[in-house]
């Protein structure tokens, strides 16, 4: 694999903290109904964090989707960095009280499902030239895809959807982005971590 000069261990450490980042978003999500509201807005930092991490991690891969696709690599880099710009706006939104969490989970979710777009690519990409694990590259391809239903928020925004009360059923759809945000993804993100940094 060519990582630029890049250290595997640096590269697995982020991957480690991209994978936590995540997990610790849903703690605290939970954390906010089990406990207090007030912790929601921990998990709107982790939720930028989860965007920062990715973007960096992508860069560091770059070079391996570049080899192989120039244009599609710089195609999904483009969308890692706009994902991630795309969830910190949905923290100020959210920790700013700009608007209510609805509107600032549809622009997080945008932001994840254009992650998730690098993450299937990359996941990809890894299928044919076999660098990763095999089963590591399906398990991409999985987070990924339930990550892109974040887009459906798209439709939210639009709507100007910013309430639960008045949210159209077909805009639950866009949930289960966070089943790959928060469940599969940081699973893929730490053994991907755990690959770097035993190899």
């Amino acid at each position: 694999m060519t990582t630029s000069g890049i250290s595997f261990t640096i590269i697995g450490w982020v991957a480690v903290i991209t994978g936590s980042s995540a997990i610790l978003a849903l703690i605290f999500l939970a954390l906010m109904y089990a406990v207090k509201q007030s912790l929601g807005f921990v998990n709107d930092i982790f939720n930028s964090l989860i965007g920062i991490f990715s973007a960096i991690l992508a860069f560091m891969l770059y070079q391996e989707i570049h080899a192989t696709s120039p244009i599609l690599g710089q195609i999904t880099l483009g969308f890692v960095v706009i994902g991630a710009i795309a969830t910190i706006v949905g923290t100020v939104l959210s920790v700013a009280r700009i608007t209510d969490f609805v509107m600032a989970w549809w622009y997080t979710g945008i932001g994840n499902a254009l992650i998730g777009l690098w993450l299937l690519y990359f996941s990809f990409t890894m299928l044919g030239i076999y660098v990763l694990p095999h089963g590591l590259s399906l398990f991409g391809i999985v987070a990924g895809a339930f990550m892109v239903f974040g887009v459906i928020g798209i439709l939210g925004i639009v709507a100007k959807i910013d309430k639960m009360e008045s949210m159209p059923k077909y805009l639950y759809i866009a949930f289960f982005c966070y089943l790959g945000t928060y469940i599969l993804y940081p699973i893929w993100a730490i053994l991907l971590g755990r690959f770097f940094l035993t190899n």
